[in-house]
């Protein structure tokens, strides 16, 4: 790819004004898939171009309370999708990977939505829309990942994975399940979700203090304290330490076919913004914004820099061929 098609923007975002919105934008709804209740919500005008936010790990479709009512006003119709395991859709004991969350963002795609969309996904929720973008290209316009969290990245190379002999897929299998089962997760979940150990692991998330945020505790600390929490994490933990390799972010990125845009923290300590680089090198064509100031979660620390940065590329997208056909 020539270097004139990478898009790399630093920018310095405004300290946080606080804005009003809620953790409950939009209207509510339950959707069925699989036999799992699936809670989504949307806002806008329903012949507007849909756009789909995923949130990231440990959150819900309510950490986009600062962007869903500006991306509307702009002209889009923003739904909201609690993935299984999350928000408040069901958490079953299935094994909870970014292969089962991106079918059900598809089956939410083709039922709710009845079209293609835009998706915009935070953290785990970008990992997912790509996913969904090379397992279901027809539905899927374009990806926004802010940031993509995968431990594969780092390890990418210019060829693919080595193949594993059968007996050390084997092993490998019962090693992960077996300390995963072994953790004690039904101690650490519950003093984790009801301490203040809790409001120090959002922090970590974010650069600028957030420990008072009682909306933004009510969104990691509601799933948390349900009763299928410590199931659902057990089983996420097995099942994502597991993946194929045509599931992980290099083999994904190599097949993804349409616009991908990085919006990524500069003081992100959970998923440094070096991974971003190693990302342009698998996908040169993408583009790429840095926020200065900004940690892990910047759709919630600096919306505006966010929303700004996200809108400028939405209008350089192709034109929408037909209807997506929203109106739930």
């Amino acid at each position: 790819m020539s270097g004139d098609r990478k898009v790399v923007v630093t920018v310095q975002p405004a300290p946080p004004r606080p804005t009003g919105e809620s953790v409950e934008w939009g209207i509510h709804a339950e959707w069925l898939w699989r036999g799992e209740r699936c809670h989504w919500r949307v806002l806008g005008d329903p012949t507007a171009p849909a756009l789909v936010l995923v949130h990231g790990f440990a959150a819900g479709s309510g950490h986009w309370r600062r962007n869903a009512s500006v991306l509307a006003a702009a002209g889009w119709r923003v739904y909201g999708l609690d993935l299984l395991g999350f928000g408040a859709s069901s958490q079953p004991a299935l094994r909870l990977d970014n292969r089962l969350w991106a079918r059900q963002l598809q089956a939410f795609l083709e039922q709710v939505v009845q079209g293609p969309a835009v998706l915009v996904g935070h953290s785990l929720g970008g990992l997912v829309a790509l996913s969904c973008a090379v397992f279901a290209p027809q539905l899927v316009r374009a990806v926004a990942a802010a940031p993509l969290p995968d431990p594969t990245l780092m390890l990418a190379s210019g060829s693919g994975a080595p193949r594993r002999r059968p007996w050390r897929r084997r092993l490998q299998r019962w090693l992960v399940t077996l300390l995963c089962r072994l953790l004690p997760l039904e101690l650490v979940v519950p003093l984790l979700a009801h301490s203040p150990l809790l409001d120090l692991g959002i922090q970590s998330a974010y650069n600028t203090p957030v420990i008072g945020d009682r909306e933004l505790h009510r969104v990691i600390a509601r799933p948390a304290r349900r009763p299928g929490a410590v199931r659902a994490l057990r089983a996420m933990s097995i099942a994502m330490a597991l993946r194929p390799h045509g599931a992980t972010a290099p083999a994904l990125l190599r097949r993804l076919g349409q616009p991908l845009l990085l919006i990524w923290g500069r003081r992100d300590r959970l998923v440094p913004v070096q991974v971003a680089a190693q990302v342009q090198r698998l996908r040169q064509d993408l583009s790429l914004v840095l926020l200065d100031g900004s940690g892990h979660c910047p759709h919630d620390e600096h919306p505006a820099a966010f929303n700004s940065a996200l809108l400028g590329w939405l209008e350089q997208l192709p034109a929408q061929e037909s209807s997506s056909g929203a109106g739930q």
